[in-house]
């Protein structure tokens, strides 16, 4: 990304935090979808984040995504013999999702994501007052 490896590390957790914010909303997006069929309800999402170390600097490390990963939980059954997708048996189906627990996840990427907007920003302006240092 440049030269200064405070840059490469908080653009990696830049993007990082991006994907999970996209993880979050997609699961909130579809946390009240529902299907007839228990193999097709929607599946929630999560990033799953390792350390990368930062070329040139082993002491400092950024990090990657390493996979989206769906998750196994069994998807809730209702009973809704009136509802278009029910099954034969009057059931729907939908993805175990907590729209509290995705708020809150949602809270925390948002803040992440905020802090290394900081740190990029005052790295740019030491990297600059330095640069002036010499005018």
């Amino acid at each position: 990304m440049s030269n200064l490896p405070i840059f490469d590390v908080a653009g990696s957790a830049m993007n990082a935090q991006s994907v999970r914010l996209s993880t979050v909303a997609s699961n909130l997006a579809n946390a009240d979808s529902i299907s007839g069929d228990p193999n097709a309800v929607f599946r929630a999402k999560q990033p799953v984040f390792s350390a990368e170390p930062v070329a040139g600097n082993p002491a400092l490390a950024g990090v990657q995504v390493e996979e989206v990963t769906e998750s196994t939980a069994a998807p809730l059954k209702r009973y809704e013999p009136g509802h278009p997708l029910a099954d034969a048996q009057g059931y729907v189906y939908a993805p175990d999702i907590d729209p509290v627990a995705q708020m809150v996840d949602l809270i925390s990427a948002s803040r992440s994501y905020q802090a290394n907007v900081e740190v990029f920003n005052s790295a740019k302006e030491l990297a600059l007052a330095t640069l002036n240092m010499g005018r």
